[in-house]
């Protein structure tokens, strides 16, 4: 089960980011410990520089419920229908769908 190759968002800051895998050099190792370089994941992309914004592991899916992660998952939570934000109901229903409901509240 590969990780797709996937945009990790649509907020144009992260619109340059992209896969990365670690590999290290085998000599002196002990002298070294911390000693790796980032490779891309894609061979036509050029390698990252020092202020490049990288991952080299797939985030987990926060959409559906993963006890194992600890992740709750997003169904039956409450988002704001008018919100463009996180807690908007496109981004936090995932883009499945959405039901909203009215509530009247009468204060005396």
């Amino acid at each position: 089960n590969r990780p797709q190759n996937r945009p990790l968002s649509n907020n144009p800051k992260f619109s340059g980011i992209s896969r990365n895998s670690i590999y290290s050099k085998r000599e002196n190792r002990r002298k070294h410990k911390y000693s790796f370089q980032l490779k891309p994941f894609n061979p036509e992309h050029k390698p990252p520089s020092a202020k490049d914004l990288v991952y080299y592991e797939m985030s987990p899916g926060f959409c559906e419920r993963n006890t194992k992660l600890g992740i709750q998952g997003t169904h039956g939570r409450v988002c704001n229908a008018s919100s463009i934000g996180v807690d908007g109901c496109d981004i936090m229903c995932c883009g499945r769908g959405y039901r909203t409901h009215k509530k009247i509240l009468s204060e005396r």
